[in-house]
């Protein structure tokens, strides 16, 4: 079966974990990679064949642009500063290339609305890398919350992501530009919580959310401040809440707890699995094992993500194949626009001092 060939627009690192999980989806290969310098983008790729090898080399670009326009290119991964993406998502699109886009995918929902807009009228797919969405571990947590006894009605939804950065990540890191990454720590991280709690919610909107900026990167010359320290509410019609926290000043911690008036369920680790092999959940005080379909080797690192069974291959096999199929998978792109239109209104919320309604 022909694979799907994936062009990446720029050198960033979080890319060197996506061309790990190309190399295990099975249907996925890097064929291109493009930098704003030839040999930068050289550079990138033979250290990644160092380490994962395909069996073709993918082709260096010396542009985005020479990336897009190549015919032995199918899609496109784009993981750019969110600032700088509507553009190359735009283009990339034009030229009928399907997308897998780094989140947050846009500096506003209505900006990522016309990237949505621009990839159906194209024909092309777009998906968010949010790489839990694809874990089987889903499905399993789903059959809980549905079950009417395990947890019962929810009430209430908290969440935090956070690790801590540096002085020198405050001083030099994107994600603490203002200018390329307006959305900050809420942007980097509040976005997989708000992603997990609207899939709790089945994909409902909140009725209105508030929001706090507990502190921000310094505002420098060329370079405004962005949220780094960030705390937000969400409001629903009969009472249930959410709240989260997102920081680059808190040791690392991704703990998901879901609230009901029969019982709770709590997820430790909902970005990255402990075990990415037999990922699990608590249920009242009970551990849930999700088994995988291959067991961890021994003497092996079980929250190691690059393999074929976890959830970063499964995100690129499930775009692959949906590609494949001929037919565009709309809820994708909803369920990133959702996710935008709820991390605006928090953000609004904070910067006003007041309850926005959503």
């Amino acid at each position: 079966m022909k694979k799907l060939r994936i062009g990446f627009l720029s050198t960033a690192g979080i890319g060197r974990k996506n061309w790990k999980a190309i190399h295990h989806s099975g249907n996925c290969v890097v064929a291109a990679v493009a930098s704003r310098e030839l040999e930068r983008s050289r550079r990138y790729i033979e250290e990644c064949q160092r380490e994962f090898a395909f069996a073709t080399a993918p082709r260096a670009c010396g542009s985005y642009e020479e990336l897009i326009a190549s015919p032995e290119v199918d899609a496109v991964y784009v993981p750019l500063p969110t600032g700088l993406r509507q553009e190359w998502v735009l283009r990339a699109a034009a030229a009928g290339k399907h997308i897998l886009c780094e989140k947050p995918c846009g500096t506003s929902a209505a900006q990522l609305g016309g990237m949505i807009d621009a990839c159906a009228k194209h024909r092309v797919q777009f998906l968010d890398g949010v790489m839990f969405m694809h874990s089987p571990r889903l499905a399993r947590v789903r059959a809980v919350l549905d079950d009417g006894k395990s947890v019962g009605e929810i009430r209430r939804i908290s969440s935090a992501f956070s690790f801590y950065g540096n002085e020198e990540f405050l001083r030099t890191n994107i994600r603490a530009n203002g200018a390329l990454e307006p959305a900050g720590c809420l942007g980097d991280l509040g976005w997989y919580c708000l992603r997990l709690a609207l899939w709790t919610m089945n994909w409902q909107m909140p009725q209105s959310v508030s929001g706090k900026i507990l502190s921000q990167s310094e505002n420098l010359p060329g370079r405004p401040s962005a949220p780094t320290e960030f705390v937000a509410e969400l409001f629903y019609p009969g009472g249930v809440t959410v709240e989260f926290y997102s920081s680059f000043l808190a040791a690392r911690q991704q703990w998901f707890h879901v609230s009901g008036r029969q019982g709770w369920l709590r997820l430790p680790d909902f970005i990255h699995p402990f075990n990415s092999y037999e990922p699990a959940f608590e249920v009242n005080e009970h551990f849930v094992t999700v088994p995988g379909e291959v067991t961890c080797p021994p003497g092996e690192d079980p929250m190691k993500q690059g393999h074929a069974t976890a959830q970063d291959a499964r995100m690129w096999r499930n775009f692959a194949d949906q590609i494949c199929s001929g037919r565009l998978n709309g809820d994708w792109p909803r369920w990133a626009w959702q996710t935008q239109k709820v991390l605006d209104a928090c953000l609004a919320a904070a910067r006003t001092g007041q309850i926005v309604e959503v």
